[in-house]
């Protein structure tokens, strides 16, 4: 019989696996679930901490990650609650607005021997903040954040399922974090902070959460990466968007591909940049693709 430790991999993602109900279909989605997605695609084998459903939906999730092969020994299944829907609504042509039922399987994925054995000092452990707006999800979230992780937060801040005292407590857990440009401002209104550029805020963020690393992107004009009182920018470029969903999720799924490599920082905001716009010239969160051409994309890009 395997040991558990022989399905140990390099990244973890925490949270919210789901149906993206569209206009013209279901696609499979959730921030966690799109980050391992690509992570995978990329080659940093990857698992998924989540809960679905017993039913037909919750099935073809976990086929899916069989035929991904991000690693399912960590995914729960619900009894009494359904696996999740997302129904997404397309404003001005591209942009995406949701309606996140509640409550769903992931609100309620339970602490396990299995995870905490999954855990080590040089695991990336990818979470949000939507996967703690149950208490269940919630206090899992928080056991699994006393371990000692790389702890990668990418807020995702879906209202009405944030506050600032959960904000607070993420955050001074982080040890990467990744904003985009609202969340950003959003944040610095939540906590006072009086700061008026970017870099003053990312200071702000550093200082008051002791937070090392803060990536903050920006669509078309690219991303910028803080390391201690080093920065980096990188400018991006307009490309064809067919939609955003999980644009942020694959750059931040390639960031940190580049950061497991520990490559040069200006070359892991150009990879992470070239992603997210190539995926966002594709539909879905997951769209199947061949890596190639996604590093065709960016050598043209850069």
């Amino acid at each position: 019989m395997k040991s558990m430790n022989n399905y140990a991999t390099p990244a973890i993602c925490y949270g919210e696996i789901l149906w993206d109900v569209l206009p013209d279909g279901p696609q499979p989605g959730g921030a966690p679930l799109n980050v391992a997605y690509h992570l995978n695609k990329i080659g940093v084998s990857t698992s998924i901490i989540s809960k679905i459903g017993n039913d037909q939906n919750g099935d073809k999730l976990e086929d899916l990650l069989d035929q991904w092969g991000i690693k399912k020994h960590m995914l729960q299944r619900d009894s009494e609650y359904p696996t999740s829907q997302v129904i997404a609504k397309m404003n001005n042509g591209n942009e995406v607005s949701y309606e996140i039922l509640f409550p769903v399987a992931w609100d309620f994925i339970s602490n396990s021997e299995t995870i905490v054995k999954q855990l080590n000092p040089s695991t990336y452990f990818i979470y949000g903040s939507l996967a703690s707006r149950n208490d269940t999800s919630r206090k899992t979230l928080l056991e699994v954040l006393e371990s000692d992780v790389i702890k990668v937060l990418d807020i995702n801040m879906r209202p009405p399922y944030i506050s600032k005292d959960l904000l607070q407590a993420l955050l001074h857990k982080a040890n990467i974090v990744k904003f985009n440009q609202a969340e950003l401002e959003m944040t610095q209104m939540l906590f006072k902070s009086s700061s008026y550029n970017e870099a003053a805020q990312v200071k702000f963020i550093q200082d008051y959460f002791n937070i090392p690393e803060v990536i903050i992107t920006k669509g078309e004009f690219g991303a910028s990466y803080y390391n201690k009182d080093k920065s980096y920018h990188v400018w991006g470029t307009e490309v064809k968007v067919v939609d955003t969903i999980g644009s942020g999720d694959s750059f931040l799924a390639a960031f940190l591909a580049g950061h497991y490599l520990h490559e040069e920082p200006e070359k892991i905001l150009r990879n992470a940049i070239a992603m997210g716009a190539f995926i966002a010239t594709k539909k879905g969160g997951c769209p199947e693709y061949n890596v190639s051409d996604y590093k065709k994309f960016r050598n043209e890009m850069f």
